[in-house]
């Protein structure tokens, strides 16, 4: 049976005015792809160098704006969904993509309710942290299950706006400092610091979900090349959000961390310790909204997750089975898109209580550490050639800053493949 979820869905017309009220996959994808383990990394690169990478994060977000640029523009310019753009370049692309989502989604399913897990225990210590991170799974489970898009969205966007507020509003605290911050700005590289650049400039907020951006704006229901200026506005936006947010944290570890030569865990707890440093300097007020500002963070990466992740894992069995891109099956609330719920509700549950198996957890960290450069360049291939009309390939200027990102994604790679089997 030939293959027909190339078939584009009908256009739709974007409106004439109003932009701001349109935007929100971009908040989506963004929020979904900072969480816990992201904070951590900023906060650690501010404890040891203070201020001096504040250059690296805006490099990272640039280098996002760029890379999910490049998938809207891929998905409005086609018709075609992210996966039908690899499965175009070879069945190769499947071998990768097939392991990597069920066991990326098996673990993640309970690294991901865990991170919600430790705000929610630092509020209310009395219950315990497994506890709190099998509610987290089941409150997830619901949301996602029966909301649809625009009710994801919403929500997301309220928790974008506490993220912001909260750990943003902590920052200004260091605004006595600014001078200081702003000498940040200045690319340096101290000693022992290339592995924090690599990781602000190109792993923060870098993964799976990236690739998920197209889904969430074809489920709103942006179809043409006619949505493709709201689609660069919306993108731009929430990475200019998440990178203020981002580079707070790093003001935050740099003036309470590095100054006063406090070391953090580099987990997810790590952020509960900036809590105890926080509550020691400005009171347990201070301490409570930076805990909600946490857990809205973890909590609104899970929702992406559930939901963005879930959609790709429906269009890759709708490529199996050869189904129509507007199949029910393969969006949101169908059953391959309920399938991959489940499968990172309930299954993940086991590892609160049995540990993470290290054969397992090596393949997650292989398997996660290629994903950036299996997508950086594909797209480079994608927006090179007959699989994107011509009008909307990348210029020459587009390819240098993707050849740039995808070379720095191998070396990110390299070391983070190194990183596994070194532990």
């Amino acid at each position: 049976m030939a293959e027909t979820t190339s078939t584009p869905i009908e256009e739709t017309t974007p409106p004439a005015k109003g932009r701001w009220k349109v935007i929100g996959p971009g908040l989506v994808a963004a929020a979904t792809g900072v969480g816990g383990a992201d904070l951590v990394a900023t906060l650690v690169a501010g404890q040891k160098f203070g201020y001096a990478l504040l250059w690296a994060c805006i490099v990272g977000t640039v280098m996002k704006i760029v890379l999910v640029e490049g998938v809207g523009r891929y998905t409005l310019a086609t018709g075609n969904t992210m996966f039908h753009g690899w499965r175009s370049l070879g069945a190769w692309t499947s071998w990768y993509f097939a392991p990597y989502i069920i066991i990326w989604g098996f673990v993640y399913g309970a690294a991901g309710t865990s991170g919600v897990a430790l705000p929610l225990g630092a509020l209310f210590p009395s219950v315990d942290l497994k506890v709190w991170a099998i509610v987290a799974g089941l409150i997830t489970f619901v949301m996602a299950w029966f909301g649809r898009y625009r009710f994801i969205e919403k929500l997301m966007s309220a928790m974008v706006l506490i993220m912001f507020l909260t750990v943003v509003g902590i920052a200004t605290l260091s605004l006595p400092h600014l001078p200081e911050i702003l000498t940040g700005l200045v690319p340096t590289l101290p000693e022992g610091s290339f592995v924090y650049v690599l990781s602000l400039a190109g792993g923060i907020g870098g993964t799976i979900t990236l690739a998920a951006y197209g889904y969430w704006f074809r489920e709103k229901g942006w179809h043409g090349p006619q949505w493709m200026n709201i689609m660069r506005w919306d993108n731009t936006v929430a990475y200019l959000v998440t990178g203020i947010f981002v580079i707070s944290m790093l003001i935050i570890g740099g003036d309470l961390l590095y100054t006063a030569n406090i070391a953090v865990r580099s987990s997810d707890a790590g952020l509960l310790d900036l809590a105890k440093v926080l509550e020691d300097r400005y009171g347990s007020t201070i301490c409570t909204i930076y805990l909600i500002g946490f857990l809205a963070a973890a909590f609104s990466s899970i929702l992406g997750v559930w939901n963005g992740v879930s959609l790709m894992f429906a269009d890759y069995v709708g490529h199996l089975r050869h189904l129509d891109q507007d199949d029910p099956r393969v969006h949101v609330g169908g059953s391959y898109f309920r399938f991959y719920i489940l499968w990172l509700t309930f299954p993940p549950m086991i590892l609160h209580f049995l540990g993470k198996p290290t054969l397992l957890i090596l393949s997650y960290g292989v398997l996660g550490a290629l994903f950036m450069p299996f997508l950086g360049l594909t797209l480079l291939i994608l927006l090179n050639t007959k699989h994107t009309p011509k009008p909307w390939r990348n210029g020459w200027f587009v390819n240098l800053l993707m050849g740039v990102i995808s070379v720095l994604f191998v070396i990110i790679c390299v070391n983070e493949i190194i990183g596994v089997f070194s532990k």
